[in-house]
Formats: structure tokens, sequence, C-alpha cells
């Protein structure tokens, strides 16, 4: 008898052991699932080798497109607590075409963000994988949709603006955010198109050349209830031949919320040079935006961007892109939203792509939004719902 209640004693100790090991560590699955029915016109091809660099006629159309308002994924996040004011984290998100089924961020299983690490809510958080980099993060706040919609981010903070390979650190003290990385080897891999004549990238982490494909910036920002400020620093070394550029940008921002309204803008420095050292594209980019809350689930954005090419392989009279974005959302729930979406871009296709982006979003989105031959306009409408999980 005593025994069977030493056993059954023991078996209770340790089931309560066991709980309460777990209760210090968690899982979580979470997504988003993003449709809409989207019209566009003026509407190419991407020029490519394939088809000579040539876009083609100019054509409308109707389709549906994923992730229009935000990136279609799955992912996981854990977390466990390891004592003394340290965790360990990590995140595994996956990317998808909510249309096809098909990944995206060229097929990978976690395109989006891979990475495992260690925080601590006094020292910050190191962590080392497949990430977002320092700038692209701290810009979000100071974006007008937070990178939804046609809003022009691989303009604004570069193609690469995830990287694999990357040893990254994340402090939070009060207001103020601090971020700074390092990647050996970006992974970043774009073809050759028309304006470029070359491909830009590479797998990354090349034997005996430590500076290709590798990359480094930092990021600070302050928000401090209605008034924000941000600035960022990022640099690239992409593969060009069998050689590297140096692709380097800065950006300063800042917001200021009163009641329903909230405006922000920002600008953003930029500068492209090949292995040699000679320009390919210096340019200064610039957005400005409102966000006003209508009522609690009914808001309006509306955002103005420019981009004044300075200079693109020495051409110095090229006409500048801009956009006017419009977007309007209803929320139906916390996890639920009905959308509208649309732009008007000048001298460049949706989202200002065009072969001084290398078509960084056509090729990532997998729907061209390439100015098709003989036009230099282009308007876009989505009407979607998002959800999230």
């Amino acid at each position: 008898m005593r025994t069977t209640t030493a056993s059954t004693a023991l078996a209770a100790l340790s089931l309560c052991w066991t709980s309460a090991a777990f209760a210090q560590s968690s899982v979580t699955l979470y997504g988003v699932a993003d449709m809409g029915i989207e019209y566009v016109n003026n509407l190419g091809n991407v020029p490519t080798a394939a088809n000579g660099f040539n876009p083609g006629p100019a054509h409308d159309v109707v389709r549906l497109t994923s992730g229009h308002r935000a990136g279609s994924r799955w992912g996981l996040r854990g977390k466990e607590d390891l004592g003394g004011g340290w965790s360990s984290v990590f995140v595994l998100e996956n990317g998808f075409n909510l249309d096809t089924g098909t990944p995206q961020q060229s097929g990978r299983l976690f395109g989006r963000q891979a990475f495992v690490g260690l925080t601590s809510a006094t020292v910050g958080q190191f962590s080392f994988g497949r990430q977002y980099t320092s700038m692209f993060e701290a810009l979000a706040n100071f974006s007008p949709t937070r990178y939804g919609g046609y809003e022009p981010a691989a303009l604004q903070s570069g193609a690469a603006f995830r990287e694999d390979n990357m040893v990254k650190y994340t402090g939070q003290f009060g207001a103020v955010t601090t971020l700074a990385h390092y990647s050996f080897g970006t992974g970043m891999a774009l073809p050759q198109v028309v304006g470029t004549g070359f491909a830009v990238g590479g797998n990354g982490e090349v034997p005996g050349s430590a500076r290709r494909d590798s990359a480094y910036g930092a990021a600070v920002a302050y928000n401090g209830g209605a008034v924000g400020l941000v600035a960022g620093y990022d640099q690239v070394n992409p593969t060009i031949g069998t050689s590297s550029g140096t692709f380097r940008k800065f950006a300063v921002g800042g917001s200021y919320s009163t009641g329903a309204a909230s405006v922000m803008g920002g600008y953003r420095w930029g500068q492209s040079k090949g292995p040699a050292g000679g320009d390919i594209q210096r340019d200064d980019y610039y957005w400005v935006g409102v966000n006003y809350q209508f009522l609690p689930a009914f808001s309006v954005t509306l955002e103005y961007t420019y981009d004044n090419l300075r200079s693109v392989f020495g051409n110095t009279s090229l006409p500048n892109p801009w956009q006017v974005t419009v977007l309007a959302s209803y929320t139906l729930s916390k996890r639920t939203e009905l959308y509208l979406s649309t732009a008007y871009s000048k001298n460049a296709g949706l989202m200002m792509d065009s072969g001084l982006t290398t078509y960084a979003n056509t090729l990532a989105l997998g729907n061209s939004l390439v100015l098709g031959n003989g036009k230099n306009s282009m308007i876009g409408a989505v009407v979607g719902i998002r959800h999230i999980f």
C-alpha cells in the first residue's frame, strides 16, 4: 500500500514538473490568407533574355491576385524560457500564392523568414537565419500602408529586403528600437532584364570571396506616442559578373498622429555602383501619406511616392517615376478585413516597378507589373479579403 502511495505521489510530482516545463515554452501556428480580384491596364511581359528583352504590346487584364494587402503566409513561432531572463526563440514562415497553391520566394519552404535565436528583455535579441534587413523592418511603421497594397517597398528599401545567412540584433529600450545585421550571403539573385544588361546577385557565401553577396545595415526608430522618428542604412554587395557591386541606401522618416489621423513620410538616398566603381544608378526617393480612421471599422490611406532619378548608367534625363495610392479598409472582425486598393503610376509600372528595380516586385509576386511597349502609365485596382489566423 505504501509503495502504491509513493508511486502515485511520484507520478503526480512528475506530471506537475512536466506541465510546468511545458508551460514555460510555446509554439504558435499563425498566418494570413489574402485574395483579391485585380484589374490592371497597359500591361506587358517581363523583358528577359527569353523574349529578347521585349515586353511586347500592352494589354488590360483581370485576374485573381494573392497577397495584395499582405502576403499570404503560414508560419510557426516558438519561445522557451531558459531562466535568468533569457529565452530561446524561432520563426519558420512560408509564403504562398493562394490563387494557385504554389510557393513564393523561388519555391523556398520557408522563404519569408527562417531563424533561431536568444532573447532577453533587458539585453535584446540575437537571431540567426533568413530575416528582414534592419532598415526594411524599421521603416515599416513609417510607411503609410505598412508595405501593403501597391506601396513600392522594393524601391524604398531595395530588392534584398530579406536576406539569407544573416546575424541580426534587435534591442527594445522603451520607445527606442535599435537594429543591426550582417549577411554572409544574401541569396538574392535577379536575372538580366532590359535596362541593366547584367544579372544581379547570386547564391551567397562564395568561397574565397567574402565580399560577394555580403550585406549589412543598421537602424534606429523612436515611437513615442504621437511622434515617431526613424533612420536607417543598408548596403548590399551583389555579385555582378565575377566580382561584386556596391548598392547603398540611407533613409530617414517621421510620423505624427492626432485623433483619427496619422501623417508620415520620409526620404531615401540611393547609390548603386558596379565592380569598377562606376555609377549604375543614383536616385532620391520620397514618400508621404495620411491614414484617417473614419469609423472604428473603416479607414482610408492616401500615399504619394516620387523617385528623382539623378543618373542611370550616366543618363541624367530619364523621366522620374511617381505614384498615387489609395487603400480603403473595412474590418468585419478582429481577423477578417475587406479592402479596396487602387493606384496610378507614371513612368513605371505599379509599385513603380521597372528595369531600375530589376522588376523585383513582378518577379516576387508572379504577376506582371511591367509597362507594355509605348506606354508610360498604369492603373490598377484590387477588391479583396484578408483573413488573419
